[in-house]
């Protein structure tokens, strides 16, 4: 009965977080991170809080930050501007977590929380591709994009939080994916990012600003494009770029190698050591494996797990099979869910 009081209150909280979006019309940062919380709570039990893990990520992320908010002292700026301030997004608020997951994925709910999937981080072969990828994330937060698809889908919020009210009630165990995380926040989650997605501008951006904060925080630029090259060597590039809401990996290549070529010799003064070498980062991703392996399986990390699977794919150009199948059976428990409140 407690935990049920608990979840009512919490379903109420969202409902009201989605109601004052619908009734502006326009996603603001604070309601934006206050979403993004939401979000995080459903996804907690799959972040790695190993003490190695977590401080290393942190510390590639804490760079890439650090180089972003030297360039917008110098006046530097996403290509849509926004009004409000954007100091949040330099704060020590900020995190970069691993999650476990066997997708390979990174993604950002827009507000203080960046993730990188496990699966991503066992394929990188340097720190410069890690960084690459984090730098994109970032670039996402700093150019607003959540905010714009959460513009796109406020219907859908306006279902996820009726979910949210009645999501104990689901029915069977095996749909009871979220019982101990809370299912309020789960449909919120399901709500905001299941089919949201970027479009090829937001993705566009993101390489674009990514790039300058990855080099700004001392990776090598020629090295930028690497995950995406080993993306098409694994074969996620066959779908016409016409077909996907991304643009095709090779065209991102393609443009990167055009920004790498304009850089000038000053560029490599800005060259830093990595937080880890290859040495290092081998023996980090080998503990990820191990920490990844002595998790608990149970209901909230499954559910979280289900979570991660659906969120669209932010390095590949189409979401997998297995992506779509998750977005499929959120959308069915959010149905299932909306449908008992009638």
């Amino acid at each position: 009965m407690r935990f049920g009081k608990t979840l009512i209150r919490t379903a109420l909280t969202v409902f009201i977080g989605v109601s004052l979006l619908l009734v502006g019309g326009c996603a603001s940062d604070r309601q934006v991170i206050s979403q993004a919380e939401q979000t995080h709570a459903g996804l907690q039990p799959a972040v790695i809080t190993d003490p190695q893990l977590a401080t290393y990520i942190q510390s590639v992320g804490d760079r890439i930050i650090a180089a972003a908010q030297q360039a917008t002292k110098e006046g530097y700026h996403a290509p849509t501007k926004s009004n409000e301030d954007s100091s949040w997004m330099f704060s020590n608020q900020m995190k970069f977590h691993f999650v476990a997951s066997d997708q390979l994925n990174a993604f950002t709910t827009g507000g203080e929380h960046m993730y990188v999937y496990t699966q991503l981080f066992q394929l990188c072969r340097s720190e410069d591709e890690l960084a690459a990828v984090m730098a994109h994330e970032f670039a996402h937060v700093y150019g607003r994009h959540v905010h714009k698809g959460m513009n796109r889908q406020y219907a859908m919020m306006g279902a996820a939080a009726a979910a949210g009210a009645t999501g104990y009630a689901v029915g069977k165990d095996d749909q009871r994916l979220t019982y101990a995380a809370g299912f309020a926040g789960a449909a919120m989650a399901a709500g905001q990012f299941v089919g949201m997605g970027y479009t090829r501008n937001d993705e566009r951006e993101a390489d674009d600003m990514g790039f300058d904060f990855y080099v700004r925080a001392g990776w090598d630029p020629a090295h930028f494009a690497d995950f995406f090259k080993q993306m098409i060597e694994k074969g996620y590039d066959k779908t016409p770029e016409m077909m996907s809401d991304h643009p095709s990996l090779a065209s991102r290549v393609q443009t990167i190698n055009a920004k790498v070529a304009k850089l000038g010799p000053s560029s490599a003064q800005l060259r830093k050591a990595p937080v880890a070498d290859k040495v290092q980062l081998s023996a980090l991703q080998q503990r990820s494996q191990q920490v990844v392996a002595a998790m608990p399986k149970n209901d909230a990390t499954k559910g979280a797990g289900l979570l991660l699977a659906s969120f669209p794919s932010c390095v590949a150009s189409v979401d997998t099979p297995t992506q779509k199948d998750a977005q499929q059976r959120v959308q069915a428990i959010v149905a299932k869910s909306k449908q008992q409140t009638k």
